[in-house]
């Protein structure tokens, strides 16, 4: 039992976690705003144009069941304009985190390609692990090196 706990109290002191519930706190927050801004602002300008409130959208079926349809265009309008704004946040950030991070050099190579049998071997080589060709133009080189007395 006090395994479990331990991997438990592990478990919730990560830091993903608590960015997790962070991040759900302040979308509970802003779903506030965005839904404030689609009720208060969005749909009466549309009523303007269109003469009409979504909101107060909807078909009575029977007696005092009534079908507010209108309601859910609004909470439909809510999530696009939020997937709009947390799009456009993260395109900006990622961005920004471009600029921020140093450009990094393209590596030399490290292997090349055996002109036999055109496998990757490494650049070193003056032999094909593959199909143990001899590399002639390594070998030479390598030659050259040696008598030169610089070595690798």
């Amino acid at each position: 039992m006090k395994k479990f706990w331990k991997e438990f109290k592990t478990f919730i002191s990560r830091g993903n976690v608590m960015d997790m519930a962070v991040g759900i706190i302040i979308g509970g927050a802003f779903t506030g705003i965005v839904s404030s801004l689609v009720e208060d602002i969005i749909s009466p300008v549309l009523g303007l144009f269109g003469g009409l409130n979504f909101d107060k959208l909807s078909v009575t079926l029977m007696g005092e069941v009534t079908l507010n349809y209108g309601k859910f265009i609004t909470a439909i309008i809510n999530f696009l304009i939020m997937a709009l704004v947390i799009f456009s946040i993260v395109k900006a950030m990622n961005a920004a985190s471009s600029r921020m991070k140093p450009r990094e050099e393209t590596a030399a190579p490290r292997t090349k390609t055996c002109p036999f049998c055109r496998s990757e071997i490494a650049l070193e080589a003056v032999r094909c692990p593959h199909c143990t060709s001899i590399l002639e133009e390594d070998l030479e080189r390598k030659e050259i090196k040696d008598e030169t007395g610089n070595r690798e």
